[in-house]
């Protein structure tokens, strides 16, 4: 039996292939939409991907169904409850599908969608005790999933909380202690709130160290799973529903254009979003008037689909040989309205003069005698992070919410802020595009403030 697993970090995504050795067989469960590494795996381990699972409509990326049924000719399976535009196989609890000897078997799992099921993998067809489930994103390592992303598709988030909890008390912890728990996401994901940095765990390990799957009464799970998320980047309706969709496939609309600055600027003036994803102190020192800084350094596309609109087109600004890696990474989340790049932009920033600004970053010590006049502080960090401390007198709006609560923001300077200085500069160049005219934001973020201003035994 072959079981791999395929985490993309940016996106904190898993995927994996499962294959049985001995007949060839294969599926693919919960991929991304670029494909080759499960090709080429499967290449080389004379493997047929006859399949392809996805253990919910996901609301955070673009999954690779279409693309791997294009490639191969595999099957798309589901959840039972799925509805799609594309032809499907549908699963109940206990159904099976055999690749041979392994064999996978459907456990349904609904809380964070209603078509969410897991997945039990045996090497043997019949085997008391399975290797491992794929839980998608009803069980993760340290956490469950969230039962509040399907709301934009008509779901009723206490429903799902409750049936959340049927599925993890009377389902998934039913399961023996020894099989190996491999979840759809890991820490960093926005489909929960205290995912573990490790990449698989045992049921055995979750029962004595996750939280969220101990004995409790159904209203006390409900408070606690519905209290404390990440907030939801607006592009999560937008992939929940194209996930649905027969949608066209990633890179079919051809080969990524070079534009001139009279190119750039004919883009600019019909209003596409010009995406900078060079580093925070790049785009300070110096950047096209207007332009979004979203690093490439970072969660990419999840911070991107914050703040571009998942029908703009988009225009990269990136470090030379990197626009094609912009734009795979924007097409994982379903943004494919990627027309072009700004070829040579040192070169050309250093030819535009008027149409090039900089973006003022502060230290802590700039930071706090600003703050103490008449400036607003603005922290564009997560709940569960402010909870663990605040600048004082600082307005909490998560940067996954900034654009559409910009209004909020008081008229004059502003101060950015987050929690190491990587989203500050996301949040900092938005505001300017909305049309604040005064943004500054702070080098280091709120780890570098608390250093100096809270006491270590605070």
């Amino acid at each position: 039996m072959i079981v791999k697993q395929y985490y993309l970090g940016c996106l904190s995504h898993g995927s994996y292939l499962i294959g049985d050795e001995t007949t060839g067989q294969a599926i693919v469960v919960d991929p991304r939409r670029d494909i080759a590494e499960y090709l080429a795996d499967a290449e080389t381990n004379n493997l047929t991907i006859s399949g392809v699972i996805n253990t919910h409509f996901h609301a955070d990326f673009v999954a690779g169904h279409l693309e791997l049924s294009a490639a191969t000719g595999a099957w798309i399976g589901y959840g039972h409850r799925a509805e799609t535009e594309y032809e499907i196989r549908t699963f109940s609890h206990g159904d099976k599908v055999s690749l041979g000897q392994v064999e996978l078997e459907v456990l349904e799992t609904p809380g964070h969608t209603w078509e969410s099921i897991s997945i039990l993998v045996r090497e043997h067809a019949g085997d008391a005790t399975p290797e491992a489930v794929l839980t998608g994103d009803a069980l993760f390592i340290g956490d469950v999933g969230r039962p509040d992303l399907a709301a934009a598709v008509g779901a009723d988030p206490d429903e799902l909380a409750r049936a959340l909890y049927a599925s993890i008390h009377t389902v998934l912890m039913q399961l023996p202690d020894s099989v190996r728990v491999l979840p759809a996401h890991g820490a960093g994901s926005a489909c929960g709130k205290n995912l573990s940095d490790e990449l698989e765990s045992t049921i055995g390990a979750q029962r004595m160290m996750n939280l969220s799957v101990q004995p409790m009464p159904e209203d006390e799970f409900v408070a606690m799973v519905r209290s404390g998320q990440p907030a939801i980047p607006e592009y999560f309706a937008a992939d929940a529903v194209l996930n649905r969709k027969d949608r066209s496939l990633i890179g079919s609309s051809g080969a990524l254009n070079a534009l001139s600055m009279r190119e750039l600027q004919d883009a600019d003036g019909r209003g596409a979003s010009i995406l900078d994803t060079r580093s925070p102190q790049d785009f300070a020192a110096g950047h096209l008037a207007g332009s979004l800084n979203v690093g490439l350094d970072g969660r990419f596309a999840e911070t991107a689909g914050m703040v571009v609109g998942a029908e703009d087109e988009i225009i990269i600004i990136a470090e030379s040989g990197r626009e094609d890696e912009a734009a795979l990474r924007l097409g994982r989340i379903g943004f494919d309205r990627v027309t072009g790049y700004l070829d040579s932009p040192v070169q050309a920033f250093a030819e535009l003069g008027g149409i090039v600004e900089t973006g003022p970053r502060v230290d802590v010590e700039t930071f706090d005698q600003l703050r103490n006049g008449r400036v607003t502080v603005v922290d564009v960090r997560n709940p569960g992070e402010v909870e663990d401390g605040a600048v004082p007198g600082s307005l909490h709006i998560p940067l996954a919410e900034l654009a559409r609560r910009h209004d909020e923001v008081p008229s004059g300077p502003v101060l950015v802020h987050c929690a190491g200085g990587w989203r500050s500069s996301v949040g900092a160049s938005l505001l300017r595009t909305l049309g604040h005219a005064d943004v500054r934001d702070l080098d280091g973020g709120y780890h570098a403030w608390a250093e100096v201003n809270v006491p270590a035994n605070a």
